[in-house]
């Protein structure tokens, strides 16, 4: 098949896939709460069921990762096991327990002239959704876009293909069953990035909004070419800063779950820093125990003076995403010094403070400028199941819309509802 005709068939895949998902988003925003939940539910149901297909498939994909050599980290995002999907059922049905929050009343005025003013949440319509090695992300997806009456066009990386293909299968074939419309949960159907170009450049009559989930370069690709709104998060280039007064007892666990519970998140600490004032042996008792967990550690001259083997770290490893067993260190001039070093290295992800001073916390917490700031807590938190959320699609970054994590709720827009009683205006 020449280019042409290559390009000519995506054209029309794709454009067969959104008109079919703008079909579903009118008929989902109809769709009661309850035949949502009902569907949420069945869905999870399927995925159990399926489980042994879902594994087989992910079989597939992580061999051949494991061929191209892709890194540990991410092989790590792109395994699945039984706990996983469980993991996945579990998360589906969480979601069908929340609150609907299409429909629901954000506020209520009523104007002098007797006009009563409401602000009511609804769909966004129809959400593209663009990510790399995670497969869980087609379940989360689906899940939080069915909640918020959302159709969704899914779009997994190459490396994930084949488990999340059968995961979008078992999804379907769940919502089907339960009389959803078959626009309601589509994925892309090729690898070619060409489709995805066509998504970003021709799909605005289709696509609301595009939610990019992965690396640099695949947020930097969605951003430049998209001419559709974008949800996205940059790197998650997480620091925990522990201050002079931190108790060693809390800083230890704190730093090292942050940096090593899984490495490959993008909640997972990138840097570490310590406070000028912070006393050598608190110091090293944090560093030891991060080593004793297998962490490599890069550090400034102040650090590598506490242990010998900490490497010295390059310029290009503060504000990098390691992604890997790898942190940076470096002290810094009190809670200023840590703001201004997150200001100028951090992505505005997910930054933490260990402290036992109440001044010092609630400086750090107003004055660093990320999506989440944390207190004396693991920046793994950083995930929408860990705030109730059920799932969520990503972290969103930006300032506009939604920040943090994105879930069913941030999936909506609102529109105003006013109530008259024949009132005209002069």
């Amino acid at each position: 098949m020449n280019d042409r005709a290559e390009t000519d068939d995506i054209a029309v895949t794709m454009t067969r896939i959104g008109r079919a998902a703008r079909d579903a988003a009118r008929r989902l925003a109809r769709i009661s709460a309850e035949q949502k939940r009902h569907a949420l539910l069945t869905a999870a149901d399927r995925l159990r069921a399926d489980s042994a297909v879902i594994l087989n498939a992910n079989e597939t994909d992580v061999a051949a990762a494991h061929e191209r050599g892709l890194a540990p980290a991410m092989l790590d995002r792109l395994r699945l096991d039984q706990q996983r999907v469980e993991a996945m059922a579990s998360g589906l049905e969480t979601i069908a327990d929340l609150p609907d929050p299409v429909g629901a009343l954000i506020d209520e005025s009523q104007r002098p002239n007797g006009l009563v003013i409401q602000r009511v949440r609804v769909p966004i319509g129809v959400i593209g959704i663009i990510y790399e090695s995670r497969p869980n992300v087609t379940a989360d997806a689906a899940a939080l876009c069915i909640k918020s009456g959302n159709a969704v066009i899914l779009r997994g990386g190459s490396e994930s293909y084949f488990s999340s293909r059968a995961i979008h299968a078992s999804l379907a074939a769940a919502f089907a069953g339960c009389g959803f419309p078959p626009g309601a949960v589509q994925m892309v159907p090729t690898t070619d990035r060409s489709a995805v170009g066509y998504l970003l450049r021709k799909m605005a009559a289709y696509v609301d909004v595009v939610v990019p989930r992965g690396g640099r370069s695949l947020i930097a690709r969605v951003q430049r070419d998209a001419r559709i709104p974008v949800l996205g998060h940059l790197e998650g280039i997480c620091h925990v800063f522990v201050e002079r007064s931190a108790d060693p007892d809390k800083a230890v666990p704190v730093v090292v779950n942050a940096k090593m519970r899984r490495t490959g998140i993008c909640g997972a600490a990138e840097t570490l820093l310590l406070d000028d004032g912070l006393d050598d042996g608190t110091a090293r008792k944090v560093l030891h125990a991060l080593q004793e967990a297998g962490c490599e550690l890069r550090g400034d001259l102040r650090a590598r003076g506490l242990d010998e083997r900490i490497d010295a770290a390059a310029d290009d490893d503060w504000g990098h995403e390691f992604l890997d067993a790898i942190i940076a260190v470096g002290f810094v001039d009190g809670v200023a010094g840590a703001v201004a070093h997150i200001e100028r290295f951090g992505s505005g992800h997910t930054d933490a403070i260990v402290t036992e001073n109440a001044t010092a916390a609630e400086q750090f917490l107003a004055e660093v400028d990320s999506a989440i700031v944390m207190l004396n807590a693991s920046t793994q938190f950083a995930d929408g199941g860990e705030f109730g959320m059920g799932a969520e699609i990503g972290i969103a970054t930006g300032r506009l819309h939604a920040r943090g994590p994105v879930g069913a709720e941030q999936l909506t827009s609102y529109k105003y509802v006013v109530r008259g009683t024949g009132q005209t205006r002069a």
